[in-house]
């Protein structure tokens, strides 16, 4: 079983147009766009998005044309890069869009 991370990671960049980003900030925000890269990621990402707020159960999490193990495996890479947090409630895990992540990724390609 994967151990349950909270990486309280609040990404935050500047739009591209406002100033060159740092070497600390280029890497973090790689890792986002890195980690969406992966269309089942993309999929699994935007399922909890949109699910009821922005959370969702790993047992709701299903029909992305992969293996529950690979499911595991792509959550845990959102997690890594800062996109989702989980919460284990009795056998459950329970994932989130991290807060902020969303309105930083937008403002990234945001016109200053």
């Amino acid at each position: 079983m994967l151990p349950i991370l909270d990486t309280g990671v609040a990404p935050c960049c500047p739009p591209l147009t406002e100033r060159p980003l740092t070497p600390a900030e280029a890497e973090r925000t790689a890792a986002m766009f890195k980690a969406l890269g992966d269309p089942v990621r993309l999929r699994i990402f935007s399922m909890i998005a949109s699910s009821a707020g922005s959370e969702a159960c790993v047992c709701d999490i299903s029909d992305v044309g992969v293996s529950q193990p690979t499911v595991s495996h792509h959550l845990k890479k959102l997690r890594e890069a800062g996109l989702l947090t989980s919460e284990r409630r009795g056998t459950w895990v329970y994932y989130r869009v991290a807060p902020s992540v969303l309105a930083t990724l937008g403002q990234t390609f945001a016109a200053a």
